[in-house]
């Protein structure tokens, strides 16, 4: 099957990007000359640009055109993605080293967070998620049983935690906090980060229907992750 033309037009221009050919804040081709050069129509072009805007690979300026973005890796504040996703529209490589999988006794905040009685059974993982190669989140997620009976024997290598429990016990609601911290020496180490640099740290309750399915923490070092969102006001 072939590839699709905007397909075709965002794999060059993040071929361009990661080659060093068009540098942080170097400006990109028009929508008028991607047509041109892939023979497609204005709004094929258009939808690579926004799609790569959309991911944080680059920047549009009203009346000025459009640019590489900076370096760090931007996740929407007003929308949870699978993180695997994120990184692969961005048309880079996502793998993933994994920790920790077990059954744990809930301490008293897990349980608060999950609506249990201190000291029930969860479960409990621990994933280093990496872009290119390179640590950009540690995911630390406590699980409700009830919800994800088989959340131990999962292969996280094929899916994230995310898109498991999304198929499992769907998300009908969530609420997260967003800090910046000092990483742990543990932390550190997983992030392969020097123990001056900032952390955004995001914690995570989602619901189902049936009640709360799981509590993370989400820690990303500063210097390779940011946070964005778009608002659009009705006048």
């Amino acid at each position: 099957m072939a590839t699709p033309k905007f397909a075709e037009i965002k794999q060059y221009i993040t071929g361009c990007i990661e080659s060093g050919e068009w540098e942080e804040n170097a400006r990109v081709p028009s929508e008028n000359q991607l047509a041109e050069l892939f023979v497609c129509s204005r709004m094929t072009a258009r939808r690579a640009l926004t799609e790569l805007t959309d991911n944080g690979v680059l920047e549009r300026s009203q009346g000025l055109g459009t640019f590489v973005a900076g370096r760090k890796s931007q996740s929407s504040m007003l929308a949870i993605r699978n993180i695997a996703d994120e990184i692969k529209d961005r048309g880079h490589g996502y793998s993933v080293q994994q920790l920790a999988l077990e059954q744990v006794n809930a301490t008293a905040p897990i349980a608060i967070a999950l609506a249990l009685d201190v000291g029930s059974p969860v479960f409990h993982s621990i994933l280093v998620h990496c872009e290119q190669g390179v640590p950009l989140q540690v995911e630390e997620r406590y699980v409700n049983p009830a919800f994800a009976p088989d959340y131990l024997v999962q292969d996280f290598s094929e899916q994230t935690p995310h898109e498991y429990l999304s198929q499992v016990a769907p998300l009908t609601e969530a609420h997260h906090t967003i800090e910046a911290i000092i990483a742990s020496s543990e932390l550190q180490q997983r992030l392969a980060i020097p123990a001056t640099e900032p952390c955004l740290q995001i914690s995570r309750r989602t619901w189902s229907r049936q009640g709360v399915v799981s509590f993370a923490k989400l820690v990303h070092p500063g210097s390779r992750f940011k946070l964005g969102g778009h608002l659009t006001f009705n006048k």
